[in-house]
Parts: C-alpha cells; sequence; structure tokens
C-alpha cells in the first residue's frame, strides 16, 4: 500500500506513520518542514497555505490512500482533494466530533446534526466549522464511496501536543497533594492515538466510507484509574484530593482547559465530550488498549524527550496555575 500522509510528523499523524511503516507500507509525507518526520517516511516539502504550496505533490504518485490531519480553513482540504482525486484511491479525513451541534444527548450517533455554516471554500473560522468544512471538502473532491471521515473525540497519548495528559503527567510527578477532580468513577471516553492510527488503516483498507465516531466506547475508564494511572507510572509521591465537583467549579476553575480532560458529571460538556455512541467504529474493528496502557506509554515518551511536551501553537496551554490549586487544597 501506498500512503500519503498530509501532516505526518505530530501527534495524530506521527502515529499514523508509524503504524503503516510497521504493516510494510510505502509512506510518504508532506508537511512544512517545521518538524522532523519520523525515519523511515518520503518527504515532500509544501505549505497549502501558499500559492502554488501544493507542488511537490506532483511528485510521488500514485497513492492508494491518503491520510489528511488538517484542521484550519477547509479551502486548504478542498484543494488538496481536487489535485489528488485522479492519482489517489481513498481519502481520509481526521475530523472530530465537534463537528455535531452542542449539545448532544447521550448516546448521539453519526446521523446526529452537524454545526451549520460551514464550506467546503471557506476560509478558517472555528474548530467546529473549520472541520465540518474539512469533511465537505473531502466530499467535493473524492465523492462519498471514496471518503472517510473519522470523527475522533478526544485523543490522548505519546506524541500529544496539545497538553492535556502530558499536563497531568507532570502534575502527578511534582508530588504533594494533588487537586482531583471528582467524581472518583466520572466516566471517561478517549482513544488512544496508536489505536485511532491502526483502525485508520485497517479501515481505509476495507473500503470504509462515510463517518464514525472514532473513540471508545462509553465509560472505557474512568478519572480514578486515568489519575492513578499517572501515580503508578511517575512513582511520584503524590497524593490525590478528591474534589467534590462544586466546589472546584466554585472555585472559578474551568472545565478541560484548567483540569484537562475532566467535565463535571452531569453536564453538557460531559454529555458531548464523554457520551457518543461508538458501535459503528467498534463493529469496524476499533480496538481500545487499557488506560494503563495509555499513560504508561505518554510518560516513557516524555521522559525520552526532556519531560518537556511540545505544544501547538493554534492552541492554548492547558492546566491549573500552582496558586489556585494550593487555595482550593487549603479548603478542604
Amino acid at each position: 500500500m501506498r500512503l500519503l500522509l498530509l501532516g505526518g510528523t505530530e501527534f495524530v499523524g506521527r502515529a499514523v506513520a508509524e503504524a503503516a511503516l510497521a504493516q510494510g507500507w510505502d509512506v510518504t509525507v508532506f508537511h512544512r518542514g517545521r518538524h522532523a518526520p519520523g525515519p523511515g517516511v518520503r518527504s515532500l516539502h509544501g505549505d497549502r497555505t501558499a500559492p502554488d504550496g501544493l507542488t511537490a505533490l506532483a511528485e510521488g504518485g500514485p497513492w492508494d490512500l491518503v491520510v489528511d490531519t488538517w484542521s484550519g480553513a477547509p479551502r486548504a482540504v478542498r484543494d488538496t482533494a481536487r489535485l489528488l482525486r485522479d492519482g489517489a484511491d481513498r481519502y481520509v479525513y481526521v475530523s472530530s466530533s465537534s463537528v455535531y451541534t452542542w449539545p448532544q444527548p447521550a448516546g448521539y450517533t453519526e446521523e446526529a446534526p452537524v454545526v451549520e455554516g460551514a464550506f467546503a471554500d471557506a476560509g478558517q473560522t472555528d474548530y467546529a466549522r473549520d472541520k465540518r468544512g474539512g469533511e465537505l471538502a473531502v466530499l467535493d473532491g473524492f465523492g462519498a464511496d471514496r471518503s472517510l471521515l473519522v470523527r475522533a473525540g478526544l485523543i490522548l497519548g505519546p506524541y500529544e501536543n496539545i497538553g492535556r495528559l502530558p499536563w497531568w503527567l507532570g502534575r502527578v510527578a511534582r508530588g504533594g497533594q494533588v487537586l482531583a477532580p471528582g467524581p472518583e468513577e466520572l466516566p471517561l471516553q478517549y482513544v488512544d492515538v496508536r489505536d485511532l492510527a491502526e483502525w485508520v488503516l485497517a479501515a481505509a483498507g476495507a473500503g470504509r466510507h462515510g463517518p464514525y465516531n472514532v473513540v471508545s466506547p462509553r465509560g472505557h475508564t474512568t478519572m480514578s484509574e486515568l489519575l492513578r494511572a499517572c501515580v503508578t507510572v511517575t512513582g511520584a509521591d503524590a497524593e490525590l484530593r478528591w474534589t467534590d465537583p462544586d466546589l472546584v467549579l466554585d472555585a472559578g476553575i474551568a472545565p478541560w482547559t484548567d483540569l484537562p480532560i475532566w467535565v463535571p458529571p452531569g453536564s453538557e460538556l460531559h454529555t458531548t465530550l464523554h457520551g457518543g455512541d461508538t458501535s459503528r467504529a467498534a463493529a469496524a474493528g476499533l480496538r481500545c488498549r487499557p488506560v494503563t496502557e495509555t499513560v504508561a506509554d505518554a510518560w516513557n515518551w516524555l521522559c525520552e524527550i526532556g519531560g518537556v511536551a511540545p505544544q501547538r501553537p493554534d492552541r492554548p496551554v492547558v492546566g491549573l496555575d500552582a496558586e489556585t490549586e494550593a487555595k482550593v487544597l487549603a479548603r478542604l
């Protein structure tokens, strides 16, 4: 199989490249040159936002599969898909569950309504409409039967450049009392980046098309299992101080950003972020490894790179400041 990976040097793209190489695929990575791709791939340079930025894609084809992780202006996806539609068999676009209208009831499926006002030829607007516009751009270029839309939820694991799991690992590694937002058995839904990558390749190879919610089943793990795994793998002298959600919110602490991954139980935020139906992806072969493995491998990767995870410049820095954490802990 010949794979063209659009953006294959960080997080999801890096995981897809490694998964493909492990299966003996021929992998070409098209990127801007800001980060070095992993070993074993062919590298093409170009900037999708620049005039003539796709020129390098004239080399090396045809391809059996294109995988695209773009999250900016949809017209960049449109231009790429139109350029490649005669030189590639299938196109996979790594989209997001953010394309669904907000909020969604628990158990929502791929048939749930999506955001309005998204267009394939649009410039950059907001994340939800950009991702939906990217989906429309792929459908415009490749048609429904040759397009696979991967609506991922929360993605964790090695190479993360968003900062969510790396922040928790870093905080726990510092030891001492750690503000742990409750309840302990709060169900979480996420996908390990490597499980996502392996599913993408298998699903595309099997000719799957259309949208799939690619994330673990609801309740795959809990907040307690996640944070206790962080304590175990870091070996830190850390004490998890489980804190009532109302106390966390009353302190002005923002869910999801100040305390990454966590959102209060019973809220629309939790239902939408951790309540999607993933039976379609499971029926198509998605298998999700245990949270202990995800956390351990993310920690090993962090240690290998010196303990500081990369940070995407287009995403906000997440994590609770030490002063606010100390104030809340003092009230417990």
